[in-house]
């Protein structure tokens, strides 16, 4: 919880509660329905929770906003946001239910009224969004197929509505068929520890 402090040092009492109990509720999730990697519970705040909260280090939502985190998994890095932004909704979507039942178990537990999640296909959902989120579920040109229809035309952020992926390692030959206008973050930038060397913001406008 050190870590979440010292790279947001502004956080509410509640805020700082909510995140001080994740621990302690993905470990008892955890334990019965396999969400995050075993090896990564030790660093569980700097692996999940800092990592999710890298997209905020490049752009803050705004009140009202509406972001879809797609293949939250175990609520990555849709669950960190909606402590961070209690006055922006977001929608959760794994095609995996058992992963859903987590993110909502835990959701529950913080009281995070700012929280919708779905057992669903990404393809399948029919609202419109000002963010789509996603930690690395898949190469970015599939990822933006299924983002397609989904995002609201009026932008109300610093940045224009579209995507903000957290990914690491070499995206050159990834992204060289992705037509859109791209933006790189480099996460050492604002996090110093060793685990963000390769790690990534990657913004694509819709």
């Amino acid at each position: 919880m050190e870590l979440i402090l010292k790279y947001f040092p502004n956080l509410t009492e509640k805020q700082i509660e909510q995140f001080t109990q994740l621990q302690e509720l993905y470990t008892f999730w955890n334990a019965q329905i396999n969400v995050i990697s075993r090896k990564d519970t030790d660093q569980f705040y700097e692996r999940h929770v800092l990592h999710s909260l890298g997209i905020p280090k490049i752009m803050e939502f705004k009140p009202g906003s509406k972001v879809l985190d797609i293949g939250t998994g175990g609520g990555f890095p849709g669950i960190p946001l909606a402590i961070l932004f209690p006055e922006t909704d977001f929608l959760l979507v794994d095609s995996i239910g058992k992963k859903i039942k987590v993110v909502k178990e835990v959701a529950q537990a913080l009281d995070l009224t700012n929280v919708r999640a779905t057992h669903e296909r990404a393809e399948n959902i029919n609202e419109k969004f000002d963010f789509i989120v996603s930690r690395a579920v898949t190469a970015m040109p599939k990822f933006i197929g299924w983002t397609k229809g989904k995002f609201l035309k009026e932008n109300k952020n610093e940045f224009k509505n579209g995507i903000l992926y957290l990914k690491g390692g070499d995206l050159a030959e990834e992204m060289a068929t992705v037509k859109k206008a791209i933006q790189y973050f480099d996460l050492p930038n604002y996090f110093e520890e060793d685990f963000f060397e390769t790690k990534k913001v990657v913004y694509v406008r819709n």
